[in-house]
């Protein structure tokens, strides 16, 4: 049994039953979808959140720069893009991770795998990619996430590109915060539910903003509509999926839900991923926040690396799942 079923059953009662819409009429799906998806998302996301805070709370920034730090070869640009997965990132704790990271001597190409995987491969998107897809797809997200990450941090670690790392970055000298305490697992639960409350609380309108706007095109626009255009028979749809999507600012909380809904009008997956990819892992506003340490050559050949990366995998997405 669907364990979703009772929003379901909610969703079409108080749409059908209580506000009397028509089954069949546009108002009525775009209600219906909005009232089951809401709740559905956001329990998703406060069930897995908790057990995801109680993995971070292994891996505070001192422990993962030290970590890193001490790392060889590929290796770290394969631990640095799964330490991504389950560390905090946002644009706005860029800057002052990448000088964290640069100082405490992680080498500039495991400090970009790092940087890649973070926002691209967060649990909010796992968690929604799951819960609409299903957990084959969201496995493919996670390994695709992290082939990007792997190989475009080793080929800017061969390019050899500190030199287009802002002078002042190799000046600053943060000092060493110390060993921190081991948590007991009374702090541990207790990190998780305070976690829960800070992630749930800040995305919720993106969750609901999101699912509105899918809400309107499951209901309002025709099913062959989107598909003539991006579907899969256009070659040129994954680059402009990608074009489309670095320009725009989000996260992953307000995409998935319109990948959702593109999937379902024609528009063939591995599309759908790259636009959400190039809208949680690359944006203009990421690109201004970076200015203030990278040089514009370097934030460049970041965001030209990562959307080939991108576009690769949407073609592959398209051509294993199409």
């Amino acid at each position: 049994m669907d364990p979703f079923y009772p929003f379901q059953m909610l969703a079409d009662w108080i749409t059908y039953t209580a506000l009397g819409l028509s089954p069949t009429s546009k108002l009525g799906l775009s209600v219906d979808f909005f009232l089951y998806d809401v709740p559905k998302v956001l329990t998703l996301l406060a069930v897995v959140i908790f057990f995801v805070a109680i993995i971070r709370s292994f891996f505070p920034p001192e422990k993962t720069r030290k970590l890193l730090s001490h790392t060889h070869l590929y290796g770290g640009n394969v631990a640095a893009a799964l330490l991504g997965i389950v560390t905090p990132f946002c644009s706005c704790s860029a800057v002052p991770l990448f000088i964290g990271f640069v100082e405490s001597g992680v080498p500039l190409g495991v400090t970009f795998s790092f940087l890649v995987a973070s926002p691209m491969i967060n649990e909010v998107a796992i968690i929604l990619l799951g819960g609409m897809f299903g957990w084959k797809i969201a496995m493919l997200y996670i390994v695709s996430g992290l082939v990007i990450a792997i190989t475009s941090g080793i080929i800017i670690g061969k390019l050899g590109l500190e030199s287009w790392v802002e002078e002042y970055v190799y000046q600053i000298r943060m000092g060493d915060a110390g060993e921190l305490p081991d948590q007991t697992w009374r702090e541990r639960l207790n990190y998780a539910v305070s976690y829960v409350g800070e992630i749930v609380g800040k995305v919720w309108p993106y969750v609901v903003v999101g699912i509105g706007l899918g809400a309107v095109m499951h209901g309002y626009i025709p099913d062959d509509f989107l598909a003539k255009y991006a579907g899969a028979g256009n070659p040129l749809a994954v680059p402009l999926a990608v074009l489309v999507g670095v320009p725009l600012y989000s996260n992953a909380a307000g995409v998935v839900p319109l990948i959702g809904v593109l999937t379902q009008k024609g528009v063939a997956i591995g599309t759908s991923l790259s636009f959400m990819m190039a809208v949680v892992g690359l944006s203009l506003p990421e690109a201004i926040i970076l200015k203030k340490v990278l040089k514009p050559k370097l934030i460049a050949v970041y965001f030209g690396i990562n959307a080939v990366g991108i576009m690769i995998i949407g073609y592959m997405f398209n051509a294993i799942l199409g």
